[in-house]
């Protein structure tokens, strides 16, 4: 009972023992808000990369793509239906995007997508920017362009479509800060981008609409949706310079490939295409390259149609991807299994000469989960978390040395009080375990302070960046121009924090082992004698 009545005593009563609390407290600050940032890190990027591809996807490997894609569907259906839920294909390939009005000449991955299907297997409806605010008006379908006419006020009015679209939207919004910020810069948040003005510059964003009612214009083109990092800058604040209108001419180049894989022998194919929309999945990787088109269009261009054979017959359609949703509650590693025996059973079911091209392409699919989709860049993640929380956990093993040169002194200090404790019976042990408890309370204090000001810190880690920022533009940390993410992760792990803690205190006992040694080594007679 003494060890820990005299713990608590010298706790109070000792001015060193704040130093050792305060390199506890700012070492369990330190870790838990780097633990706390890199994870919110490593959660955002799962949770985007998830919403990349359905739970399942069946790969073709190669630009070539696949066949019996669509008959596939439909067996897995038929065979599994209460693992698969919705199946719908995917074609990719790598062209040339270009924007006529302003020379804007990028490469660009061609993502062909049945866009009401697509946006069912994952959460790429979220991303969409003017989906958001006209429902249902981004389509990849064939259409002109919508020019915005003057109202008898002076306003701009849209095609009575767009203007019911975005009234709804209007009247759905719970949100009161997006439509102050929607009404707040119109023609970056883009309620009124419908004008065929076409800029003088890059940087110029406000139009003039033609004079007139509102209309549709121009020749029918099919639709594109675009990455928002492809065809736009970024501005410190996370919004973007939209400088082109909505319904603006672009254009696409491809190059058709043979089921071998080798170029058709054309020319490469030149698609005019309107912008209806950009897309953001918040992985700039992503959002920097892709460009979505329509998927019949795109496999006719790419002639992975059925194409005419020489003996009168046609080949099978192809496409890259099928994108399999999973019923609720499926597991979606079980449903992989499944499927991938599927996909095995249904291709020796069709008896194709092994030597034969489709044989091939059968062969180099696989099945995969969304994780396995991704996991080169999730790995990358959770590596850079595990080597920042070790470098930093490493610097703060410092406390373990403070502790134990805090320690030492106090046990030089006190040798008469540990010559008292062994004269009146206390064991060697006993007085070692004293200062290991003192140390575990100094540990606990430290880390319960450390858990309190990291876990604000955290908190308030955006507000504190832009603090900084305000004192001077170099003092910024984060920056959404840089990064894919808009703000830092400000979220604090109950688990994090608990573990944090504990180690905190098991390192401070660790720190006191060996001053308790000393002191529990000390010889009465020698103690007293030496006071």
């Amino acid at each position: 009972m003494y060890k820990w009545f005299l713990a608590i005593r010298y706790l109070r009563t000792k001015l060193i023992a704040v130093f050792g609390i305060a390199s506890v407290m700012l070492c369990v600050a330190m870790v838990l808000v780097v633990l706390s940032v890199m994870g919110g890190f490593l959660d955002t990027v799962r949770e985007r990369a998830r919403g990349l591809h359905s739970e399942i996807v069946l790969e073709a490997g190669t630009l070539q793509g696949v066949p019996y894609y669509e008959e596939f569907g439909a067996y897995l259906q038929q065979q599994l239906p209460g693992v698969v839920d919705i199946v719908t294909p995917v074609i990719y390939t790598y062209g040339i995007f270009r924007v006529p009005a302003t020379t804007w000449t990028k490469p660009a991955r061609v993502l062909g997508v049945h866009l009401d299907d697509y946006v069912r297997v994952n959460t790429f409806a979220g991303g969409l920017h003017y989906d958001k605010y006209y429902p249902g008006s981004s389509r990849l379908d064939p259409q002109s362009m919508p020019v915005a006419g003057v109202g008898p006020s002076g306003d701009l009015v849209l095609p009575p479509d767009l203007q019911q679209a975005n009234a709804s939207w209007r009247e759905s919004e719970a949100d009161p800060e997006a439509l102050t910020a929607y009404d707040a810069d119109p023609f970056v948040e883009a309620p009124y981008p419908y004008v065929t003005a076409t800029p003088r510059s890059t940087s110029e964003r406000v139009y003039a609409a033609e004079p007139g009612p509102p209309r549709y214009a121009g020749p029918e083109r099919d639709g594109v949706i675009v990455g928002v990092d492809l065809l736009f800058a970024r501005r410190t604040s996370g919004t973007f310079e939209r400088y082109l209108a909505r319904g603006a001419d672009v254009a696409l180049t491809l190059m058709p490939l043979s089921p071998a894989g080798n170029p058709m022998g054309e020319l490469p194919s030149k698609v005019p295409l309107r912008y209806v929309d950009d897309s953001r999945t918040g992985i700039f990787e992503i959002d920097s390259l892709c460009v979505y088109v329509d998927f019949d269009m795109l496999q006719h261009r790419l002639a992975m149609d059925p194409q005419p054979l020489a003996d009168g017959g046609m080949t099978k359609p192809r496409a890259n991807q099928l994108l399999i949703s999973t019923r609720e509650g499926v597991d979606i590693n079980e449903a992989k299994d499944q499927i991938a025996m599927a996909w095995s059973v249904y291709g020796a079911s069709l008896g194709l000469d092994p030597d034969s091209q489709e044989a091939r392409a059968l062969g180099l699919a696989a099945v995969y989960t969304w994780e396995d989709m991704q996991r080169q860049f999730i790995n990358a993640v959770e590596k850079e978390k595990v080597l920042v929380t070790f470098l930093f956990t490493l610097i703060s093993m410092v406390a373990i040395v403070l502790v134990g040169c805090i320690f030492y002194m106090i046990v030089e200090k006190k040798t008469r009080d540990i010559g008292i404790l062994k004269s009146i019976g206390a064991s060697s042990l006993g007085v070692a375990g004293l200062f290991v408890v003192y140390a575990g309370a100094v540990g606990l204090v430290g880390s319960i302070l450390g858990t309190i000001f990291g876990s604000v810190v955290v908190w308030y880690i955006n507000d504190i960046q832009d603090f900084l920022a305000s004192l001077h533009p170099q003092l910024r940390m984060w920056s959404p121009d840089v990064y894919s993410f808009d703000q830092i992760p400000n979220v604090v792990k109950q688990a994090d924090a608990v573990w944090v803690a504990s180690m905190a205190v098991l390192a401070s006992i660790l720190g006191s082992i060996i001053p308790a040694r000393i002191a529990g080594r000390v010889w009465p007679v020698e103690a007293l004698r030496y006071e």
